[in-house]
């Protein structure tokens, strides 16, 4: 860290320009850090590695910006599980077992014991990881009270176009009514009643508007979000070892940051969306 305090000698070597997409919103801590990293790594590398952040889902879904880093058009990217399985299906496990964890510490663990083995699968696949993280639980949104699992089979529910055809499979022969969209179409199909639930992380919800239209959340633990920031390996090693180095103790530092933001900032979007914007929340019982 105290190398990051005194920018490095300039190297003869080119200057290395990197593109990173994420869907969070403009604004957000996630975008704000995600810059404050960027300003770090060309100070630490005087200029040799300027980092230009695209947020919003300006760069298109998650799909979209895993297809531009194969093809070069990115270089790196702020992606949540479903991105991340884009790339390597084994991600999924993190996140795509609801109630699979009893707590986020739990979850951490797990992801920690396993980051090795996840990080190996998706370097094989051209991809480094910077760091991981996740923002809280995602909750359900809806129209309507959501108490029981019967009362969600009547709502049309989104999900992410990134999900596979297996859980949507599940899905429906339990009985419910999923709806693929990307995040970008959630809040007009909201209005519109081409669906009337969402799961989400409640500063989605909040920055995204979605309480606009949801007053209903239900509190249930369902899943962490969890995610990483990637850079192609292509670009990765385009850099020193050295610079590299300076990089990363910028991008944990920034990984730290992230996640201790977002779970703060997804209890404090609950109570803004009640205090505010009448949004019910609905505890639930042990049965």
């Amino acid at each position: 860290l105290l190398a990051l305090s005194a920018p490095a000698a300039r190297s003869a070597g080119p200057v290395v320009s990197l593109k990173l997409a994420t869907l969070a919103p403009a604004g957000t801590s996630y975008d704000l850090i995600l810059k404050q990293m960027g300003e770090k790594w060309r100070k630490a590398t005087s200029g040799d590695v300027t980092l230009r952040v695209y947020p919003g889902g300006i760069q298109g879904s998650e799909a979209d910006i895993v297809r531009r880093m194969n093809v070069g058009e990115l270089q790196a990217a702020m992606l949540t599980i479903g991105g991340l399985s884009d790339i390597d299906p084994t991600a999924a496990a993190l996140q795509e077992i609801p109630m699979l964890f009893r707590s986020l510490a739990e979850e951490e663990y797990v992801r920690d014991k396993m980051r090795g083995d996840f990080e190996r699968r998706l370097l094989a696949k051209g991809f480094v990881v910077l760091f991981w993280g996740d923002s809280g639980w995602v909750r359900f949104f809806s129209r309507n009270p959501g108490i029981r699992p019967d009362d969600f089979k009547s709502m049309k529910i989104f999900v992410t176009a990134s999900g596979n055809a297996k859980e949507m499979e599940i899905i429906q022969r339990l009985g419910y009514k999923p709806v693929t969209l990307d995040w970008a179409d959630a809040l007009v199909q909201l209005q519109t009643g081409g669906i009337d639930a969402v799961q989400a992380p409640p500063i989605l919800a909040l920055s995204g508007q979605y309480y606009t239209v949801v007053k209903h959340m239900t509190e249930l633990n369902w899943v962490p979000l969890v995610g990483a920031t990637v850079v192609t390996r292509r670009a990765w090693d385009s850099i020193p070892q050295a610079t590299r180095d300076l990089m990363r103790a910028s991008a944990d530092e920034a990984g730290r940051q992230i996640q201790e933001a977002s779970r703060r900032e997804s209890d404090e979007s609950v109570d803004t969306m009640k205090k505010k914007w009448g949004l019910t929340v609905h505890a639930l019982t042990p049965e």
